[in-house]
């Protein structure tokens, strides 16, 4: 019964987060605050300003997340990701019940609840390899139509229709930037490159730059484009290497919870003392945090390198 009215209030807890938006982390974030309203001194502004805090453990990965669901054109799933997140706790809290282990309620319901935001942080390859070929063909068009016509924002208007997001949606700002608000090109192509942590988009920008004052550079867009060619063979060869320690960690987290069953089979006395007491419950619950901790830095190890901050 208490489980039964366990599961209401968490499904009445994320229906109310749902409607307002936020993740059941940026919620406790937010209460968290509440308890340190000490207005901070002029040192500690500073400090903040010049050297920001790095986020660490459970609000870096929602961050990061975040910021790929972002460059993905993908924002509006963040919360069909929080109900998952809220199905996927609750699912943790039943199995720790149905364990009668109190000392993985907590663990299993944090652990299950941060799968949806890993997934999205192991699936970034993917995207990163689409956002190389739409960055690819962009840029290549703009750069044709720009070699042709001596004007940026023709050569963008141009290819708009051709476009698809995540660059559509810089392109058209851009376009509304230079048009309604500030005629500065060279700003609003400087500001372009906070939009996607690419490398050889950055170079491409600064070129088109030098271009504004000079165009007699125009012809180094070229090369700079091609250079997206020469970087998916090398993310081939990187991505294979960067997802080998997850491969191995997925075996050893599938050994390590496989063996929980062979101790039955192996020793029922073992098995019962594992299970059912202080120490073996205990022993369980530190388990699968280390499972948690670890998989959560093998997840920001085997990401691409364009989505690290």
């Amino acid at each position: 019964m208490t489980l039964i009215k366990l599961i209401a209030f968490l499904t009445m807890a994320a229906g109310s987060l749902i409607l307002l938006r936020l993740s059941p982390f940026e919620l406790i974030d937010n209460v968290a605050i509440l308890f340190h309203r000490r207005k901070p001194t002029l040192k500690e502004q500073i400090q903040k300003a010049t050297k920001p805090k790095k986020l660490r453990g459970i609000r870096r990965v929602l961050h990061e997340s975040k910021q790929v669901l972002k460059l993905t054109d993908r924002t509006d799933r963040f919360s069909s990701l929080t109900v998952m997140s809220f199905i996927l706790s609750i699912t943790g809290l039943v199995i720790a019940a149905s364990m009668d282990n109190v000392y993985l309620l907590p663990v299993l319901a944090v652990g299950f609840a941060l799968l949806p935001f890993l997934y999205i942080l192991l699936t970034a390859s993917k995207f990163k390899k689409q956002l190389n070929d739409e960055l690819e063909s962009t840029l290549s068009t703009i750069t044709t139509s720009y070699l042709r016509s001596e004007d940026l924002i023709t050569a963008i208007r141009e290819n708009l229709n051709y476009m698809n997001p995540p660059l559509l949606g810089i392109f058209q700002r851009f376009i509304r930037r230079v048009e309604m608000i500030d005629p500065d090109v060279v700003a609003a192509l400087e500001d372009m490159k906070s939009e996607i942590d690419n490398s050889v988009f950055h170079e491409w920008l600064d070129a088109t730059i030098q271009c504004q004052k000079d165009r007699n550079l125009k012809s180094t867009l070229l090369p700079i484009v091609a250079k997206f060619s020469d970087m998916q063979q090398v993310a081939l060869d990187v991505d294979y290497e960067l997802y080998k320690p997850f491969q191995e960690y997925i075996s050893m987290v599938i050994l390590v919870i496989g063996n929980i069953p062979l101790v039955y089979f192996l020793n029922a006395d073992w098995f019962q003392t594992l299970m059912y007491t202080t120490p073996g419950k205990l022993l369980l619950a530190i388990t699968a945090v280390v499972i948690l901790v670890s998989l959560i830095q093998v997840t920001r190890l085997t990401r691409p390198v364009e989505y690290r901050r």
